[in-house]
């Protein structure tokens, strides 16, 4: 496996676009959902798309190989709900540390399967690319800074150790099943991802494991430019780059017209790689996605051009053809180059 730092030196790399939107074209009812093993389960399971991990694996690969196919460099895991607190919704808890270790699966054999097929059809020079898998570890259900009973604002719903162990474990699964990088995504509340990097380095240092990479991305939530527990974009930065990412980054809630500003600040402060993968534009009435692959391609062009990003692809609404746009305008421009950090005395 080449080392990602190396490729990020030489080139922009390509995240894949959204899960979500992909599952969604499968049309997939209860029964599909639940496959053979869940046919019994007591309550409704549709919905669940990091359950298809297990029960439908060979669609979850099947879209994976499409991102391939379309230019992306990493994949992420269909792992975003996949932690105990999150499974509780569907009284899951018991199969988090499983979802993650088929999802991770389910992504190798996706780039197998992918670099197999493309001896064939690509030219030598194109064979060398390495792709990744990135364990995507999403937000929870459930926030450490914000109270959900707004009659009592110093109420939680979970403690910061109960959301550390879940998120362990999800850790664990993810290792275990054989990704690259760790994701730590879709951060609107920043004690959330500090339990996510606190779990993170708790385990590799229990398991004495080489410690993976770690990306970060989180979400600016609306036009005042904060995230949902009120953060700014650079008070987030400093509260999590103790944890040495290998990159930081904003994705979902915006579409690339929002963020532009959002990313141009990021570039300018962070010590780290940028990442950007923003949704197909504002969701409509119908809470659709309308953007054009061609205009979201054109938009991420603009800030490669800028020299803001290293990392870019696609959030909500995006599909494989968004992230082909996206690969060939991006293909050839230089990425971000990291800036030169002078020590200052404390």
């Amino acid at each position: 496996m080449s080392n990602i730092r190396q490729e990020l030196e030489k080139r922009i790399l390509i995240i894949d676009g959204a899960m979500g939107t992909m599952i969604q074209r499968y049309k997939l009812t209860e029964a599909d959902y639940r496959g053979e093993r869940f046919k019994d389960w007591h309550c409704d399971v549709k919905g669940n798309n990091d359950l298809l991990n297990i029960t439908q694996p060979q669609i979850i690969t099947a879209i994976h190989k499409e991102y391939l196919e379309a230019g992306a460099d990493i994949i992420e895991t269909n792992t975003f709900s996949s932690t105990t607190i999150a499974m509780a919704d569907y009284e899951m808890q018991s199969l988090a540390y499983e979802l993650n270790v088929a999802a991770a699966k389910c992504a190798r054999k996706a780039i197998d399967e992918f670099t197999e097929s493309s001896k064939a059809s690509f030219k030598d020079e194109e064979l060398g690319a390495p792709k990744y898998i990135a364990g995507a570890i999403g937000p929870l259900n459930k926030t450490l800074s914000l109270s959900p009973d707004v009659n009592n604002p110093g109420f939680r719903a979970v403690t910061f150790d109960e959301v550390v162990t879940a998120y362990y474990e999800q850790v664990k699964g993810l290792v275990d099943g054989g990704v690259d990088i760790l994701l730590i995504e879709t951060i609107f509340d920043t004690l959330n991802a500090k339990a996510a990097i606190y779990a993170i380095k708790k385990y590799f240092r229990d398991t004495k494991k080489t410690a993976l990479p770690i990306m970060i991305s989180g979400t600016i939530t609306d036009a005042s430019g904060r995230t949902l527990s009120g953060q700014t974009l650079e008070a987030f930065y400093n509260s999590v780059m103790h944890a040495k990412p290998l990159s930081i980054g904003l994705n979902c809630a915006l579409g690339a017209k929002e963020m532009r500003p959002h990313i141009e600040e990021l570039s300018q402060i962070a010590s780290c790689y940028v990442s950007a993968y923003p949704n197909a534009g504002l969701p409509n009435a119908m809470g659709e996605y309308d953007e054009n692959p061609e205009d979201t391609g054109h938009y991420l062009e603009d800030w490669a051009k800028e020299g803001w990003v290293n990392i870019v692809g696609g959030c909500c609404g995006t599909t494989p053809d968004h992230i082909r746009h996206i690969a060939q305008e991006v293909k050839g421009l230089k990425p971000r180059q990291l800036p030169i950090m002078e020590k200052e005395l404390a």
